[in-house]
């Protein structure tokens, strides 16, 4: 991303913005309140109470959209970026999209050495989730503050005497969920101490980096030690407790921390871990420090298939209910989802969950988006505004962690799933779509019959907030573009009429999309071109140059 900087959504530069009937330069929002259909953007419609299967038009969606994750996961297989994965795409409790590709098992060592009996994925392949693990700590420990175990802003010394040691008295949990309280991201515990107690003692004593609440950097010790905290309040085991307040009543028969032998030709393989004399690591837990944890850790240690996962996002998006199991109270899951950190923009988070990360949750992103990724290449996007559950999980450290980055998968899988959902447009009505791409200058070029005085249009738009602009000029050749230029940048918050005074002699109008070199967000969207003279007649024009492309959603 770009450096960003501060610009309102229509910024008045040289063509000049103004109502069509005169008045105040400014933006005028369409006069007619649009009576939004139950399936358009942010305007999703009733949701079932339970995730079940569904097609993408019972979810509202359009299938051409969610067909291009296919070749997103082929095209991820064939560069040996990951050996397979399963995606869901669930909305309103429908799941659109439920597919597996390519190997749950497929290699005997890091050289890429094939099994004699590669194990295929399947739709129900349990995966290794990693971090995900995270949020379901999270969850636990939120049923504990229902109960009134605990205030967020308590001391964690308060309940975890040994934790004040190396001056870490004041580090809230409110701080440890939200990875504000000054420890480093990483310490090897697998290579200390002899057993999980001797390791906890050693996570729990360890001296912080930053004072609490100065920076926020992530850390796997925040939810070790949240998950210490999760097993003095409840009297329990974390395993034990997340399978009694969370997994048994959610029916989540396949969410289990150390899954057992028999279940291990369901489970996707990770990495081949010599170092540690551990093989290729099959059905049990990858995270070293997890593992060395007895395999029931905070931060790691869950394994789950992706319909468990989809109706724990279910729940979320149901405010804490699925059918008739409530799981949290509507109160706490605002918390979950309430940015706590406004201090560090960059870095929004609710209590456990990310917020608004577009590097992974991509169109899907926003202010209210709630998700979490895994190493092991897990990710999950759960959209509010939108009731939407993206799920891709994959193996992707299988057989090696030294394979490229994950993250243009998750970004390209959350746009297609976010491309599937129309913006309000009336029954056939079109509009031209400027696409979307990384480092982009895609030119929709007008030219008039004759000079004119003035220009109107409808807009839409919602991009990333100041790294990449919808931008309208004028020419008098269609070679020469008038600058400086009016820019659309961030959310219209709907269709918008524009108007715009052009330069004299302007024979040419170009829109042009320009995009920095990650994150796109819903797209630009612009109709209804008129060109009118001075004397206010409105003049005729054809499309000269165009790379944009015309659709109805």
């Amino acid at each position: 991303m770009l450096r960003r900087w501060k610009q309102p959504a229509a910024v008045l530069l040289g063509i000049n913005l103004a109502l069509s009937a005169g008045g105040p330069v400014m933006a005028k929002e369409q006069s007619a309140k649009h009576n939004h259909q139950q399936n358009d953007w942010n305007h999703p419609g009733p949701s079932s109470p339970v995730i079940h299967n569904g097609t993408p038009r019972s979810a509202g969606l359009h299938p051409e959209s969610l067909n291009i994750i296919d070749a997103t996961m082929n095209k991820a297989m064939e560069t040996k970026m990951l050996p397979g994965g399963v995606v869901l795409v669930a909305r309103k409790g429908a799941i659109a999209k439920w597919d597996a590709y390519g190997y749950a098992a497929r290699y005997t060592d890091d050289k890429f050495t094939e099994m004699e009996h590669p194990v295929s994925m399947t739709k129900n392949t349990i995966f290794d989730l990693a971090s995900i693990s995270k949020i379901f700590t999270t969850t636990a420990a939120m049923k504990l503050y229902e109960q009134g175990k605990f205030k967020l802003d308590d001391r964690v010394a308060d309940y975890l005497p040994e934790f004040k040691e190396n001056e870490k008295e004041s580090v809230t949990i409110r701080e440890l969920l939200t990875h504000t309280s000054g420890f480093e991201p990483f310490i090897p515990l697998y290579k200390m101490g002899s057993n999980r107690e001797d390791r906890l003692h050693i996570a729990l004593t360890h001296p912080l980096k930053n004072a609490p609440g100065t920076t926020y950097t992530y850390s796997d010790l925040n939810m070790i030690t949240l998950g210490v905290l999760v097993e003095r309040l409840s009297g329990k085991r974390l395993d034990q407790y997340v399978k009694e307040v969370i997994t048994d009543p959610l029916k989540m028969r396949d969410t289990m921390y150390n899954p057992p032998a028999y279940l291990k030709p369901r489970i996707a393989a990770t990495e081949y871990e010599p170092y540690i004399n551990r093989g290729i690591v099959w059905g049990e837990v990858h995270d070293e420090n997890a593992w060395s944890l007895d395999g029931v850790a905070g931060h790691a240690g869950v394994f789950s298939s992706a319909h468990d996962l989809a109706v724990f996002a279910h729940m979320i998006l149901q405010k804490g209910k699925h059918g008739h199991k409530t799981i949290l109270k509507p109160s706490t899951v605002e918390l979950l989802e309430e940015n706590q950190l406004p201090q560090f923009p960059a870095d929004s988070h609710g209590l456990g969950w990310e917020l608004d990360q577009g590097w992974y949750m991509d169109a899907l992103s926003d202010a209210t988006t709630l998700g979490h990724t895994g190493f092991t290449g897990t990710t999950m996007v759960v959209s509010p505004k939108n009731k939407m559950i993206v799920l891709t999980l994959t193996n992707r450290v299988h057989p090696t962690r030294s394979t490229p980055s994950l993250n243009p998968v998750r970004r390209e899988v959350a746009r297609s799933a976010a491309d599937s959902i129309s913006i309000p447009l009336k029954g056939n009505e079109k509009a031209w779509f400027a696409g979307y791409g990384d480092s982009l200058s895609r030119p929709l070029v007008y030219e008039l019959s004759e000079p004119a005085a003035s220009i109107s249009f409808q807009t839409w738009y919602e991009i990333e907030k100041g790294s990449d602009n919808g931008i309208v000029e004028a020419s008098a050749d269609g070679v020469t573009w008038q600058k400086p230029e009016t820019t659309f940048t961030g959310k219209s918050a709907g269709w918008k009429q524009q108007t715009a005074v052009l330069p004299s002699n302007s024979k040419f109008v170009r829109f042009l999309y320009k995009t920095d070199a990650s994150v796109n967000g819903r797209g630009w969207y612009v109709k209804d071109l008129k060109a009118m003279s001075t004397s206010d007649r409105e003049i005729h024009s054809k499309i000269t140059e165009n790379q944009w492309s015309q659709r109805n959603y």
